[in-house]
């Protein structure tokens, strides 16, 4: 297959992190990336190169945009973290040859070259190669979303209680963990902020839902954790709402950090809970968990991912597919609209 030397990509303007924090939604595209051309790269040793189909964007895109995640921002290199395409090129190393002609999710984390754009390198080890069945959405959205709600629902099994708590219960990752929860005779408790997000998690298996904006939350949410006794707090959000969930949890709980909607401040109510109550304040990033877990607890975990949406009990809901010639002026828009995910397709 013949290349072409350049490609269409959108680039990030900023470098490193944010001096102050703007805020969790994305206001625009255009103070952050711009589409531009530039060639296409050359994988490394154990890199492949990927012909991009379809490209998703995750609360952590957004987050890394703003120079807010984990890792720092390169200027002028393409943004994205995780999508679907087909191996078009690889390094020496067998194992990334190997791959040549396959259709994978790939997630560049390690790489840099992002896939907001038509071609983006990977390492062959990011690269999952794929059942035929599974439609694109749900492929260019394998990695971050369902494997996160894998693993912590590992934590979940591991702990021994059937009841547990996830905040942003609307987010597409929740939906994931929550049937998977419903499945297998858990029993998710999931707070929101809207009354119409109320009956759509109870159909998806919660067994409870809360709007942190009712009157009187805090109390009935206590009242359901004295009988359902929930030890694990699944937290997206972070800010003040987390901080009245953890408060009202019994003895023994964790509070499992992945992510921070909410800039707000995050308050211990009563720091005595860590010392007569037992109770923990934890972080889980899924990069770190790919590192360090098992290498058949991960395979489990990708084919177990894979085969819920090849046989339908997940599915991506999806809000838009946009052009990535029109990111720059739709991407802020599509992203406002709720309950669903949107693509980029270069």
């Amino acid at each position: 297959m013949t290349l072409p030397a350049k490609m269409h990509a959108l680039l990030l303007k900023n470098d490193g992190f944010a001096r102050e924090h703007s805020g969790t939604v994305l206001e625009a595209m255009a103070p952050y990336v711009e589409q531009s051309e530039i060639a296409v790269p050359q994988p490394g040793p154990s890199q492949v190169l990927i012909k991009v189909k379809l490209a998703s964007i995750n609360p952590s895109d957004v987050m890394f945009l703003k120079g807010l995640y984990g890792q720092p921002r390169r200027q002028g290199q393409p943004a994205g973290f995780e999508g679907v395409g087909e191996i078009v090129a690889a390094g020496d190393e067998p194992a990334a040859k190997g791959m040549i002609g396959q259709r994978v999710a790939f997630a560049t984390g390690l790489t840099n070259w992002g896939s907001w754009a038509d071609y983006a390198v990977a390492e062959a080890a990011a690269c999952i190669p794929l059942m035929p069945a599974l439609r694109d959405e749900d492929a260019a959205a394998m990695i971050v979303n369902p494997l996160t709600a894998l693993a912590m629902f590992g934590i979940v099994k591991d702990e021994g209680e059937k009841s547990f708590i996830v905040t942003a219960g609307a987010s597409q990752l929740c939906k994931l963990m929550i049937r998977v929860a419903r499945d297998e005779g858990y029993r998710p408790i999931a707070i929101v902020r809207r009354d119409d997000q109320i009956a759509l998690l109870k159909e998806h298996g919660a067994a409870h839902v809360f709007n942190a904006e009712a009157d009187g939350f805090e109390r009935a949410l206590a009242a359901v954790c004295k009988e359902e006794k929930p030890r694990i707090l699944l937290d997206a959000v972070s800010g003040p709402v987390a901080s009245s969930v953890f408060h009202v949890m019994g003895k023994g709980a964790r509070w499992i950090i992945y992510g921070r909607l909410d800039p707000s401040d995050t308050v211990v109510r009563e720091p005595g809970q860590f010392i007569f109550m037992d109770k923990k304040i934890e972080g889980f990033w899924l990069t770190q968990w790919m590192r360090k877990v098992a290498p058949e607890k991960r395979l489990a975990a990708v084919m177990e991912a894979q085969q819920r949406f090849a046989d339908g009990r997940w599915r991506t809901d999806v809000t838009a597919v946009v052009p990535l010639s029109e990111a720059v002026e739709r991407v802020a828009g599509e992203l406002a609209k709720p309950n669903g995910k949107v693509f980029i397709a270069p």
